[in-house]
């Protein structure tokens, strides 16, 4: 792989840290700010939202701008929302410093998705673009834990001061090793031709199975630090260890659907949402067993994260004539997923159905995100189409 890739994967890493690592320290904000339990998961919801937007505005605004120069200002945003998290005085300054973080988020990865898969062969795209969210796993494997425990044990803002120093060292690193121009900077295509790519129905299922498979995902991990402590009987210090493990599922699901995508994208999503449908309804009825609630939580991890590089890979395709903007409002897409997720498992804990029921909504979604797919591969376009190809 490109050593350039290395640096869209530092990036990756410091954003989906920025992401993931609150749901860890959940508690302790929660407590530090005086709020409840889901007001304090709004901070994680208003960041998913945050995102969408940033996601489609950002990316349509930067159209135009050498995809270098923009990830290099991308990241600059990035580093300025987290040091206005690590130093905020209270929950409204918090949630502006999440919004400005999450603003760079979609349009990072939707660039830097084009980008990664312009710099290989036609044969390895998916595992490009997986190798740039490898950061995002990466991030799981041992960023959220080791967050965690920072966090815990030196207060929770030490963790977003740490954050703010690894997106400086991303900024360096896209400035060295991202090449100055990738594929299309020379001819980028208009912003009428990055609009027409949503003319396509397609498009729009794609997005549509976006945020309903991965939303399934989150639904049911937004809230699992109260899961494992309140019905999996395991203690506090515990979770960040549990998190390594989310992780570890989440790395080896990146891979492994990365290659399948290579091969077929519709299979590839078929297997991966019905799976998980099964895996978030047995995680609710298995939750008070420990053992088993380790061995569910990994394999949540790696069948939800596994489909990743094909959701993306899938809207690439049907909008291969402009893929920037397309590839942006994708990932907004995953964070739309997440905000829905994390507002209906938010929903379900304050009407009293219990810390099992947020897994119980998420496996609704991605049953949701299922039959999409199925309705897609019979609509017009979407037949027949086992490999979807990405430009070059």
């Amino acid at each position: 792989m490109p050593v350039a890739l290395l640096a869209l994967a530092i990036g990756g890493f410091g954003i989906g840290l920025t992401e993931f690592v609150i749901m860890g320290l959940l508690p302790e904000v929660s407590t530090d700010f005086g709020v409840s339990e889901t007001t304090a998961g709004y901070l994680i919801s208003g960041y998913a939202l945050s995102v969408a937007i940033g996601a489609v505005g950002l990316t349509l605004l930067l159209t135009r701008v050498p995809r270098k120069l923009a990830l290099l200002g991308l990241m600059v945003l990035f580093i300025l929302g987290n040091l206005i998290s690590a130093i905020s005085p209270d929950y409204a300054t918090m949630m502006v410093g999440r919004i400005v973080a999450a603003l760079c988020h979609g349009a990072f990865f939707g660039i830097g998705s084009v980008v990664a898969a312009q710099l290989v062969a036609p044969d390895r795209k998916a595992r490009a673009i997986a190798f740039m969210f490898g950061g995002l796993t990466l991030a799981n494997v041992l960023g959220v834990p080791l967050g965690t425990l920072l966090g815990q044990a030196a207060g929770w803002r030490s963790t977003f001061w740490a954050i703010t120093v690894i997106g400086i060292i991303a900024f360096i690193g896209i400035a060295l090793l991202v090449p100055a121009h990738t594929g299309r900077d020379q001819a980028a295509p208009a912003v009428r031709t990055e609009l027409a790519a949503f003319a396509s129905p397609q498009v729009w299922f794609s997005i549509a199975l976006t945020v309903l498979g991965f939303g399934g995902m989150f639904g049911g991990f937004t809230y699992i630090a109260f899961t494992l402590t309140e019905v999996s009987g395991f203690s506090a210090g515990a979770v960040p260890w549990l998190l390594v493990l989310f992780g570890v599922g989440l790395f080896f699901g990146n891979i492994v659907g990365a290659r399948a995508a290579d091969r077929d994208v519709v299979k590839t999503l078929g297997v991966l949402l019905s799976a998980l449908t099964v895996i978030l309804a047995a995680f609710a009825l298995v939750a008070s067993s420990q053992i088993l609630t380790i061995l569910a939580l990994v394999l949540m991890g790696a069948v939800g994260f596994g489909a990743v590089p094909a959701l993306q890979m899938r809207v690439m395709g049907y909008a291969d004539q402009a893929p920037t903007l397309a590839s942006g409002a994708n990932i907004g897409a995953f964070n739309l997923g997440n905000a829905l997720g994390a507002w209906i498992g938010g929903v379900t804990l304050a009407a009293g159905f219990g810390y099992t029921s947020p897994l119980w909504a998420g496996a609704g979604v991605t049953a949701l995100g299922l039959l999409v797919l199925l309705v897609a591969v019979r609509a017009p376009g979407g037949e027949r189409r086992t490999s979807v190809p990405v430009p070059a």
